[in-house]
């Protein structure tokens, strides 16, 4: 099990250079927040739209297939699995549905005629709350409706993140980032600091995973039996696993503290160093032209009723 493989969340893809890898990270943070935020008070329809976005702009970018083939996939199952559970559970109306009109018609004909009044019906169009009912499974619009957004933004917020992560190196995120947080030096914050540990933070998540696999590797290559060690003696192992990844966590934590201090870093106001040059380019500003087109669309048609 190779979880830097099988798993790749937070990781960078170097190769190949892709054309969301050459966009500005300043205008792919306002997608990814666009991504995000675009989501609230939207219809289904729009909710739906988003998931084609992602998965249209991850084909057209011709990023491998062997990257986001597996994750895609997984991701793709649950928010189906997430539809399907979510369609079939109780709305939590509870509310008892009855048809519009009487099972039996001839009831409403003899009232119509006992008044001397013909009434044609308001519309031919059949409504039904229920969607489908056979035994003990029921689908209402409501919790289909529900089904369909709690779906669409589990992918929606994982995979977004995830195509930001994998098409933008850490440098270059904590570059945008602290470039857009410009404005808050005014108020005193430490922007630097802030970019500095979302850094280092990015820098760790390939680490965390590493001791992970180790120690899961250690543990199978033990051949332990665990029904003889029983709910008990299971749960203590796994805790001592989890004892030891946080010390080899903390040790690599203080491995990274004392290579910047040998170097010199005492503070990052007086060692910065400037890995990128942020400068708007052509397909930046048609990228936040299209930025703005979205977002049209999402105030036109994806507005909810």
């Amino acid at each position: 099990m190779d979880l830097l493989r099988s798993l790749p969340l937070g990781l960078y893809l170097e190769q190949p250079q892709t054309w969301l890898h050459k966009i500005d990270p300043r205008v792919k943070f306002a997608w990814l927040m666009s991504f995000l935020t675009s989501y609230v008070l939207a219809n289904n329809f729009w909710r739906v739209l988003l998931v084609v976005i992602l998965i249209l702009a991850t084909l057209i970018a011709r990023i491998p297939r062997r990257v986001w083939q597996q994750q895609m996939g997984w991701l793709l199952m649950l928010s189906f699995f997430v539809l399907a559970i979510g369609a079939i559970s109780p709305d939590a109306m509870g509310v008892d549905y009855q048809p519009r009109l009487p099972a039996n018609e001839q009831i409403l004909t003899q009232q119509a005629f006992s008044k001397n009044i013909i009434q044609e019906p308001a519309s031919n169009s059949k409504y039904s709350y229920v969607l489908f009912h056979k035994g003990p499974v029921k689908v209402t619009r409501r919790s289909l409706d529900l089904a369909i957004r709690l779906s669409t933004i589990i992918f929606t917020v994982i995979y977004s993140t995830n195509l930001y992560l994998l098409t933008t190196a850490p440098e270059e995120i904590t570059s945008g980032i602290e470039s857009l947080m410009q404005p808050l030096r005014r108020f005193k914050l430490p922007v630097t600091e802030i970019a500095l540990t979302l850094t280092l933070s990015l820098r760790f998540i390939p680490l965390v995973l590493e001791e992970v696999q180790n120690l899961f590797r250690s543990v199978m290559t033990r051949a332990i039996n665990w029904k003889k060690l029983g709910l008990k003696g299971g749960f203590k192992v796994w805790m001592t696993v989890a004892e030891r990844l946080l010390e080899n966590l903390l040790l690599r934590a203080d491995q990274m503290a004392n290579a910047m201090m040998v170097r010199g870093f005492t503070s990052p106001n007086e060692h910065r160093v400037q890995w990128h040059d942020l400068r708007f380019k052509g397909r930046d500003w048609l990228a936040i032209a299209t930025l703005i087109l979205f977002w049209g669309i999402r105030l036109a048609i994806g507005t909810q009723v």
